[in-house]
This record gives structure tokens, C-alpha cells and sequence, in this order.
């Protein structure tokens, strides 16, 4: 234990060990009244370093090359010692990513943790969700399957409707060849690797920090700070650590219960999660019969096929990503969580959050008149929320807010 002490000191003389694990672990107070939808922000990052290490195995065996690409994930899947798990967990995570990210942000939206003073701290997470799709769509492109090959094709032509010349410059860019190619696979590989997760871990980092800054939110929207005892302790506050920490290891062991289900036994998840054209070497004569990015995609894609037009299909797709950056100003109520809102806020959330649904069930969905018009609907509930929060908030009734966090 000694040699542990004098270990420890050692290291604090010259690096902040101890004073950074106080401050962002064992002397960081938060909320006592976290529920189940706190789970989600810890499982995030358990996702995320899941990816990392799975990624650097399986890059040690992948070859990002034309004509050897999809037999280098045939080689990891048949011959590398537990290619097989480590390729499924990578896949797995990949859908599991968006599936707790998209929780947390719901979970944001629920108890206004986008508000005065975590501006900043939502900007950070949506960057993060921005890198995340970015990160996703190169990284599938990579088995280099017909679904990788023709999703790639179609999701890159989108920005050529970019006018002024901006898109014919930024798809040649992209390709690096006038088809997506060899070139264009080295180029993904490349910034899938490296480049975007680089971004990545430094927007987690920054997310982290401003937390940390302003304190987290909790489900009856009440600041701690405000409320604290004469040692400068929140009353209504617990140390992170042990009682989070333990908290989100056991919501971590049920997640991994969930996750290894899928990974052993339903990996494909019924094609949701891996296609089945993708187990098919990409061809660039053949155009599979109906082309649809994967599931945590198609909302925009619906968004994007249901504006006739294709400039106003990319501008409405990446409207309605865009418009979620300027959610803390839209949002003009001072009240933050939706336990105290009126019911048209409760109305709007809900409608929004099923209009999202339906709208990522039908981008999976070949089309068809009848769908391009519930697509349609669903488009306009999806951006009249944002509109209907602007007006909305601005005269809401609401509910006096208690003066500490209730159980």
C-alpha cells in the first residue's frame, strides 16, 4: 500500500493524477435523482471504446483495396482466430452506437439539458452525432459488399446537386476517381481510421469537460449549484464515485448481456444490421434492385426522397440535422424539464419523436406513392416541431418548479 502511495505521489508531483480524478470522479457531485434514461451518455462511451479496440484488430488483417477487400473480410470472418466475433462486435457496435446515442438525445430533449448553460455542452454532442454519421458511412463502405458499393454511389452523387460547380468538385473530391473506386476506398479507409475517430475523441473529450463545467442536468431540471451546504457541498448532490460508478457498471453488464445476445445469435439482425446483399462482392454492373442506407440513416434518407426535387431533397436532409444545433434557441422556456412543460410541448416532443420513427422505418422501405406521402407528413411534423416549439414556449403555462431535486 505504501509503495502505492509513494507511486501515486510521484506521479502527481509531475502530472495532476489525483486532482483530475477528484474533480471529474470522486469529488464531482451530481444529481441524486438520475433515472434510467441517465444510463445512456456512460453507455455511449462503453460503445465507443468497444469500436476503438475491435477497429485496431481488425485493421491489422483488412486490406482497403479493390480487388481484395471483401476477401480480406471473408479471410478475418473464416480464418483470423476470432475474426468472426471481432468483426460481428464492430458491427453490432456500430448499430448499438446510434441506438444509446439516440436515447441520450431524447433523453436531452425530455429534461432540457440543451438549455442556458449547457448551450455549449448540446453543440459538443451534436458535433459528436455529425462525426458519428460520418464515421458510419465511410466504415460502410469498407467490406465492400453490392450494398456498401451502391449505397456509397448513391449517399456521394447527393452533394453533386450542390450548385456553382461546389458539388461536381466536392463528389470528384470524395471519389477521388469519376466512379466510386479503389481510390475512393483508400480514401475512406483512411479518414474511417483515423481522421474522423482523431475528431471524435476530442469532441468526447470537450463534451466531458463542459459537463463537468456547468454540472449535469437531472429530470426535474433544477440546478444543484444553487442549493449548498456551508462545507460548499450541493445538498442535493451525490459524489459520482462509487455511487454512479457502480450505477452505470450494473446498466453496463445488462447492455453487454443485450449486445453478446445479438453478436452470438443474431448478428445480421435480420438485415438491419449487416444486409444480405453485402455478403455479395460489390459489382459495378449490377445495381442491386432496391438501394437503401442503413437503419440509423433513413430518416433523412426518407427526408431527402420525399422533396421531389434533388437539391431540395439534400437541402431538406441536411436542414433537418442542422436545425438541431440551434435547438437551446429555438427553445425559448425557462422551465427545462418536461415534467413541469405544458401538454402542447408534451404533444410536440411525442409527435416529433413518432414522426422520426416512422420516417426511418419508411427509408428502409422501397417506394411507393403511399409511402412517399405518409414520408411526406411525417417531414412536415418533423420540422413543424421545431416551428411549433419557437411559438409554443414562448407564452407556455407551466408548472412552478420545487425548490430540490424530488426522488
Amino acid at each position: 500500500m505504501r509503495i502505492l502511495d509513494n507511486t501515486v505521489a510521484w506521479i502527481d508531483e509531475r502530472f495532476p493524477l489525483t486532482k483530475m480524478l477528484e474533480e471529474h470522479v470522486t469529488k464531482y457531485y451530481a444529481p441524486k435523482n438520475f433515472n434510467f434514461w441517465y444510463y445512456f451518455g456512460a453507455l455511449s462511451l462503453l460503445v465507443l471504446v468497444i469500436q476503438l479496440v475491435t477497429g485496431i484488430f481488425l485493421t491489422m488483417n483488412y486490406k482497403p483495396d479493390g480487388d481484395l477487400a471483401f476477401a480480406s473480410v471473408e479471410y478475418i470472418m473464416r480464418d483470423v482466430n476470432y475474426g468472426w466475433l471481432i468483426r460481428y462486435m464492430h458491427s453490432t457496435g456500430a448499430s448499438m452506437f446510434f441506438v444509446v446515442v439516440y436515447l441520450h438525445m431524447f433523453r436531452a430533449l425530455m429534461y432540457g439539458s440543451y438549455k442556458k448553460p449547457r448551450e455549449l455542452l448540446w453543440i459538443f454532442g451534436m458535433l459528436i452525432y455529425v462525426c458519428l454519421m460520418a464515421e458510419a458511412f465511410m466504415g460502410y463502405l469498407l467490406p465492400w459488399g453490392q450494398m456498401s458499393y451502391w449505397g456509397a454511389q448513391v449517399i456521394i452523387s447527393l452533394f453533386g446537386a450542390i450548385p456553382f460547380g461546389i458539388g461536381d468538385a466536392l463528389t470528384l473530391w470524395l471519389r477521388g476517381d469519376y466512379i466510386v473506386s479503389d481510390a475512393t476506398l483508400n480514401r475512406f479507409f483512411a479518414l474511417h481510421v483515423i481522421a474522423v475517430p482523431l475528431v471524435l475523441i476530442m469532441l468526447v473529450v470537450a463534451h466531458i469537460l463542459a459537463l463537468h463545467e456547468v454540472g449535469s442536468n437531472n429530470p426535474d431540471g433544477i440546478d444543484i449549484k444553487k442549493n449548498k451546504n456551508a462545507q460548499g457541498i450541493p445538498r442535493d448532490g451525490i459524489p459520482f464515485h462509487p455511487y454512479y460508478t457502480v450505477k452505470d457498471f450494473m446498466g453496463a453488464i445488462v447492455f453487454l448481456i443485450v449486445f453478446f445476445t445479438i453478436v452470438f445469435f443474431m448478428p445480421e439482425m435480420g438485415g438491419y444490421f449487416l444486409e444480405h446483399a453485402n455478403f455479395i462482392p460489390a459489382d459495378p454492373l449490377k445495381t442491386p434492385e432496391h438501394i437503401a442506407p442503413v437503419w440509423y440513416f433513413t430518416p433523412f434518407y426518407a427526408i431527402l426522397r420525399a422533396v421531389p426535387s434533388k437539391l431540395g431533397g439534400v437541402i431538406a436532409m441536411g436542414s433537418a440535422i442542422l436545425v438541431l444545433f440551434f435547438l437551446p434557441w429555438i427553445d425559448r422556456n425557462g422551465i427545462r424539464s418536461i415534467r413541469y412543460r405544458s401538454l402542447a410541448y408534451k404533444v410536440l416532443l411525442f409527435s416529433f419523436v413518432i414522426a422520426f420513427i416512422i420516417l426511418g422505418y419508411y427509408g428502409m422501405q422501397a417506394p411507393t406513392p403511399v409511402g412517399t406521402f405518409i414520408s411526406r407528413l411525417c417531414s412536415l411534423i418533423y420540422f413543424g416541431f421545431f416551428v411549433g416549439l419557437f411559438f409554443v414556449s414562448r407564452s407556455e403555462k407551466t408548472k412552478p418548479l420545487p425548490e430540490r431535486v424530488t426522488s
